[in-house]
């Protein structure tokens, strides 16, 4: 049985590289459709990937608490908080917090400036615990001390992206820039983290909570977003129910009413970016994978033509003693190996697309094909090539051969 195998690939392939042409626009559907699917599944797994580490460097233990307003409620004027109260509970009664910061963005203005240079940031007010809990590091100057929030010192500290866009020096510490109509000494500057979901995480300003406050004035409510980091022996889950239950008794909320808060972990974030992924993985890659059915198609056409043609060959093979399962094997193992070959190619050209793309768009992540999208690739080529094949190995199985051996 191997002899037949091993003498029906030899066979299959002189036949294949005797018609190169006829061979490669044969298989041009599966070309097609196996590059299409490995360019899409190299740029989204690169993504992937790229955004995993992101993610991993928010830490896996660290938690977001902000409000959350249907939008049926925001329509009717009504619109949930988080509060300093709700910081204060926490601090007080929840178990399993290392560090925990509130953080205040700017609701006034986001336009910083420096000399005659103007530009838009995210702004924020925090505390000292902010560097622990998100992992930001200081790559000049020091960070935000307690003493700047208790005396309210107008005071800042930048991210890369900030010093860029204001053209302020390679070390920008003791310059002064406005904020809000307020001068602001900056005394620190951020290592640069770089984007993360289009989100550039360098574009950032940020000054001691208890100024923040100030520059926003009297308001009844402040809506605060709290973020928290956990001790090493405290589990996620048990932490969040804990918290789950404390804010929905101090914002007095029913057995039936839903949350009018979220509380985001990095995992969470990663699970719901990759179920997105994967399902613009699966739809795109369906799409594509019709130039597959096209291509099997164009296969079964050229094998039924390549029968016709070697019709005369089939009765010699038979009359000298070859057996119906042994012409099956020859034609079928000459489809899968026409398909497969395409299968290469595509994936060769699929690859170099994906890189080819990833390379030209700025700050886009490098292209990254997974084994098994290699193994669906080729697998699917094969699956291809033996689901369209059946018909004109079986032809030329059952040719008889007396009629073959007349044909002209």
């Amino acid at each position: 049985m191997l002899y037949v195998i091993f003498e029906s690939t030899r066979s299959a392939l002189i036949s294949i590289f005797a018609h190169g042409l006829r061979s490669f626009l044969t298989t041009l559907g599966i070309v097609i459709g196996v590059a299409s699917v490995i360019a899409v599944v190299s740029l989204t797994q690169g993504m992937s990937a790229f955004i995993g580490e992101s993610f991993s460097s928010l830490g896996s233990n660290s938690l977001t608490i902000q409000s959350y307003t249907p939008i049926s409620e925001a329509m009717r004027g009504v619109r949930a908080r988080v509060t300093p109260a709700d910081l204060e509970l926490i601090e007080r009664r929840a178990e399993g917090v290392a560090s925990i910061t509130p953080i205040l963005y700017a609701s006034r203005t986001s336009q910083v400036r420096y000399e005659a240079q103007t530009t838009f940031s995210q702004i924020m007010g925090t505390t000292y615990a902010y560097g622990d809990v998100s992992q930001s590091y200081m790559l000049l100057g020091r960070f935000i001390a307690e003493s700047d929030n208790l005396t309210r010192r107008r005071v800042a500290v930048i991210g890369e992206k900030v010093r860029e866009d204001l053209a302020l020096p390679e070390n920008p510490v003791n310059e002064y820039v406005e904020l809000g109509g307020e001068w602001f000494k900056i005394i620190g500057l951020l290592e640069p983290k770089g984007d993360i979901m289009g989100f550039n995480q360098d574009d950032i300003v940020l000054v001691p909570y208890a100024t923040m406050v100030s520059l926003q004035g009297n308001q009844a409510r402040t809506d605060i977003q709290i973020q928290l980091s956990l001790s090493e022996e405290a589990d996620v889950e048990d932490v969040t129910r804990q918290l789950t239950a404390l804010l929905r008794n101090a914002h007095d909320l029913g057995p039936e009413d839903d949350d009018d808060f979220v509380i985001n972990t990095a995992e969470q974030l990663m699970e719901t970016f990759d179920t997105i992924i994967n399902m613009v993985t699966l739809v795109i890659g369906g799409i594509v994978s019709i130039s597959l059915l096209v291509g099997g198609i164009g296969i079964m056409n050229i094998m039924l033509v390549s029968v016709t043609e070697r019709t005369r060959e089939i009765g010699i093979c038979k009359a000298i003693g070859a057996k119906r399962h042994h012409i099956l094997a020859q034609f079928l193992i000459e489809a899968m190996l026409l398909s497969l070959l395409g299968g290469l190619v595509g994936l060769a050209l699929g690859y170099g697309l994906g890189t080819a793309i990833s390379s030209s768009i700025d700050s886009f992540p490098p292209a990254s094909i997974p084994l098994w999208a290699v193994g669906l690739a080729l697998g699917f080529s094969g699956f291809v090539g033996v689901l369209f094949g059946i018909l004109p190995a079986a032809k030329a199985a059952n040719l008889d051969p007396i009629d073959a051996l007349r044909y002209e």
